[in-house]
């Protein structure tokens, strides 16, 4: 399946605060660091203020919400 469309939105909106939800029920927010052809890479903090990245497939996104600010 061709995820060519979502991956176009996504790189629109590289560097901007996002919420992505999947179809197995996780939610996960954070600022897109980077955008492949498989998948949307999510820089996030954790409470310790340590950098982490988080990885979700396109195949798995259910929905892509903007965060405004």
């Amino acid at each position: 399946m061709n995820y060519q469309h979502i991956e176009n939105l996504l790189i629109r909106f590289r560097g901007q605060s996002v919420t992505i939800k999947t179809a197995s029920g996780g939610v996960y927010e954070g600022l897109i660091a980077d955008v492949t052809n498989d998948y949307v890479a999510l820089k996030t903090q954790n409470s310790g203020g340590e950098d982490n990245l988080i990885i979700v497939l396109l195949h798995s996104m259910e929905s892509v919400s903007p965060q405004t600010k």
